[in-house]
């Protein structure tokens, strides 16, 4: 009864906290030029400890510790217990574009929630998962000026915000010592709303070009599914080794799109208004990772692999510019490294905290003008546990990353470089009865 009581009470935060973190933050959660077309900037992955080693966890398995990027690593959840997981982050935006030897820049800020996330045993060998993250998120404010000699110019200005949303919900299953399997459904909700205005100048008499406003709205609702397994062959009091792999099956978003144009204000005439699918995909993911640990040095390192241009094949963006955005192929590596001095050291504290650092490196899901984006990202954070001996912490972690190399393109607007930074807060209770740490449970009185 307690159990349920406390299952519920939890679902009910995680129904509220998104809400809550929207009203206190901006309603722009990114601010990038690359998150224009699509679904927008994609979210890392995972809880903060695994995104403070670089986002690698494929095959990360550990009681105490919840992982979101296999669902067979939901078996690894001892009886009696209870694990939950909270973090958000504060993201800093550094933009730089370069064009006809003129540098400019641009600086923002953002705050959100990250994820809310449990885990809990069924039965012997067998674990619930779930979680609630950001997936992607859209968030640009562009502006660029189109001559034509007939009449005089144009000032285009792009604007663009919105958040899809996933819910995770899975079971692991260890069939045999060692060997587990696990399935996950994901959901996917959230609506993007785009809006170009163009704004001319006539230089001559002709007045017939007129202000226009174009909005899209893209309202997204759909499952997919992925599959996981996890292999141990090493497993003792000294040293733990794991094999993991996972692979998401994609799926078509086909998004309800929303198309307007209005001359004049956004208030204006509307000379069209249409209702259709969107095209677009998530792409079918392999990943496949390592997990190494021992009592003072645990090691990850992951692949992964996506087909973003095969599930996307024909779909291109244009911009005012002149150059074509498409799809890509992504392939990125995750390696992350995390070092406890002395978990049992009863005389310095700092000996027992955890110690974190990671990276990744791979090219960004879209290309300009057939060009690939390199993107990398350096991670660190620490884990303090809250009392002596106890697996529940105060998870603190930083990223900085990057995106583009900048220059210019010959004809058209430089690439943007893009740097971020990120810092993040997240907390992880731990209860069970093995480990003495009740945090669920009511207080009897004599």
């Amino acid at each position: 009864m307690q159990v349920k009581k406390t299952l519920i009470s939890l679902l009910a935060v995680a129904a509220l906290l998104p809400s809550a973190a929207a009203a206190q933050s901006s309603s722009i959660n990114a601010f990038s030029p690359y998150s224009m077309y699509g679904i927008g900037e994609l979210n890392t992955p995972g809880t903060l400890p695994v995104r403070s080693m670089g986002g690698a966890g494929v095959a990360m398995r550990w009681p105490t510790s919840i992982n979101l990027l296999n669902p067979a690593s939901f078996s690894a959840m001892e009886r009696k217990s209870f694990l939950f997981d909270m973090g958000a982050e504060n993201q800093n935006y550094y933009n730089a574009q370069r064009r006809d030897g003129v540098t400019r820049k641009s600086a923002y800020n953002t705050f959100n929630f990250h994820e809310i996330a449990f885990q809990l045993p069924l039965g012997k060998g067998i674990g619930l998962g779930f979680g609630l993250t950001p997936f992607s998120s859209v968030g640009y404010r562009v502006k660029s000026t189109q001559i034509d000699g007939s009449y005089g110019w144009s000032d285009y200005t792009f604007q663009g915000e919105g958040d899809i949303t996933e819910v995770k919900a899975g079971i692991g299953w260890e069939i045999f010592r060692g060997f587990s399997v696990g399935a996950a459904a994901q959901y996917y909700w959230g609506e993007i709303d785009r809006t170009y205005i163009m704004t001319p100048t006539n230089i001559t008499d002709n007045d017939a070009i007129t202000a226009t406003t174009g909005t899209d709205l893209y309202a997204v609702s759909r499952f997919k599914a992925q599959f996981g397994v996890q292999w141990t062959p090493v497993f003792n009091a000294k040293r733990m080794f794991t094999v993991g792999a996972t692979y998401d099956l994609g799926g078509d978003l086909r998004p309800d799109v929303s198309h307007k144009v209005l001359l004049g204000d956004p208030a204006g005439t509307a000379v069209r208004d249409e209702s259709f699918r969107g095209a677009l995909s998530l792409p079918h993911q392999a990943a496949l990772g390592l997990y190494y640990r021992t009592p003072k040095v645990t090691l990850a390192l992951d692949y992964v692999y996506q087909n973003w241009r095969s599930a996307n094949e024909g779909t291109e963006y244009a911009t005012v510019g002149g150059y074509s955005v498409a799809y890509a192929n992504t392939s990125t590596v995750r390696f992350g490294v995390e070092y406890i001095p002395n978990y049992s050291d009863l005389r310095r504290v700092l000996n027992r905290w955890s110690y974190r650092a990671g990276f990744r490196y791979g090219d960004y899901n879209q290309t300009f003008n057939g060009r690939r984006i390199p993107q990398f990202a350096v991670t660190a954070g620490i884990g303090i546990p809250v009392r002596f001996l106890a697996a529940s912490a105060v998870d603190i972690g930083i990223e900085y990353g990057q995106r583009g190399r900048g220059g210019n393109m010959a004809g058209n607007a430089g690439f943007v470089k893009q740097r971020y930074f990120k810092v993040a807060l997240g907390f992880s209770i731990f209860a069970s009865s093995s480990s003495g740490e009740f945090w669920f449970v009511r207080p009897k009185y004599d």
